[in-house]
């Protein structure tokens, strides 16, 4: 089912590539318009996630230069019954991740610094085991063509600007056409990819919160990334507005509302989501805050959630005389301290 949406997908992008270049060329400029779709279709299946990578400048991690980060990636991806993804940073501030990879063999996730740094440790957990769904749900190559197909399509409607117009074109249409292929054609990409991230990331959601083990955890992540986005400027994605729906929240600035003109599902909408899931799944034994700012905190005699850090050793009771030592973490550290792998 995926190959066929995906294939289908792929076939109405071309659609619009071949498209604008007849609004811009005639017959022979949809000729070639289809001939540069399916080379760009052929080399966007191998490379379009080095693309994506690139564009954002991430550098890749493991073990030794980013162990906490890398051991939570780890420990999720065996959670999911995924292969271990390639590891990325990207150095901004602005908290927000993505995935990216043709297959769940050739994944790639990618978290800022800012998320490491702002977040705390179940959080982070909690947006990478987003990601890693994506993984699962094959989500992954179908975003990351369509990333590189909307920008193709949207640089030639600035190319009609420039070549469209001229008395010598083939263009059946003269002015009006280079108009509808400036205008038109990119913002109709812009709806297809609007339509691919705001059907996926709810099931994103709810998958990514299953293997964390507690939706309120990604619900809070979700509050701390939305406000941070708000705040900070991300200038990568601002230069590359078509990998937009490739995060799970919107990195552009001015692009909040729930609307046909949002690449993502309002953040509200999507917390009230996780918190009925949390509720469902009688998280902790209370009922869910109205926007969590931070985790849900252990309540004591109760059950809790399953994870990727339920391997972590448990620390002995003490008695009430002697002052609480702090619950051990998977990443073997206080979780009040600093934040991130290079803590």
């Amino acid at each position: 089912m995926n190959t066929l949406r995906t294939a289908m997908l792929l076939a109405a992008m071309t659609a619009l590539f071949m498209g604008v270049g007849y609004l811009i060329g005639g017959s022979g400029g949809m000729v070639i318009a289809l001939l540069i779709a399916a080379g760009m279709n052929l080399f966007s299946y191998w490379n379009a996630d080095k693309m994506v990578l690139s564009m954002h400048r991430a550098v890749e991690v493991d073990e030794r230069n980013a162990p906490e980060y890398y051991a939570i990636v780890q420990s999720l991806a065996s959670q999911a019954g995924l292969p271990m993804p390639k590891t990325y940073l990207i150095d901004n501030p602005q908290p927000n991740a993505f995935a990216t990879g043709r297959n769940p063999q050739n994944a790639a996730v990618a978290a800022t610094t800012g998320l490491l740094q702002q977040l705390s440790p179940e959080e982070v957990a909690a947006v990478m085991a987003h990601e890693l769904a994506h993984v699962q749900h094959r989500d992954t190559l179908t975003m990351t063509i369509v990333a590189t197909l909307a920008g193709a399509i949207s640089m030639l409607g600035n190319f009609a600007f420039f070549f469209g117009g001229n008395r010598d074109s083939n263009n059946p249409f003269g002015f009006v056409g280079v108009l509808v292929a400036m205008i038109v054609a990119p913002f109709a990409a812009m709806i297809v990819q609007m339509a691919v991230s705001r059907t996926r990331e709810y099931e994103a959601d709810r998958r990514g919160a299953e293997i964390a083990g507690n939706p309120l955890w990604l619900a809070s992540a979700l509050d701390k990334i939305a406000r941070g986005a708000e705040r900070i400027r991300n200038p990568d994605a601002e230069r590359n507005p078509a990998t937009a729906h490739l995060f799970i929240i919107n990195p552009l600035s001015g692009e909040r509302m729930d609307s046909l003109f949002s690449t993502h599902p309002n953040t509200d909408n999507r917390i009230a989501a996780l918190q009925a899931m949390a509720r469902d799944m009688a998280i902790g034994g209370v009922s869910a805050p109205s926007r969590p700012q931070a985790p849900i905190p252990e309540q004591a005699g109760e059950q809790q959630p399953s994870g990727p850090w339920e391997k972590a050793a448990q620390q002995p009771e003490q008695p009430p005389a002697q002052p609480a030592r702090p619950k051990s973490n998977p990443w073997g550290r206080n979780p009040t301290g600093p934040k991130g792998p290079w803590s």
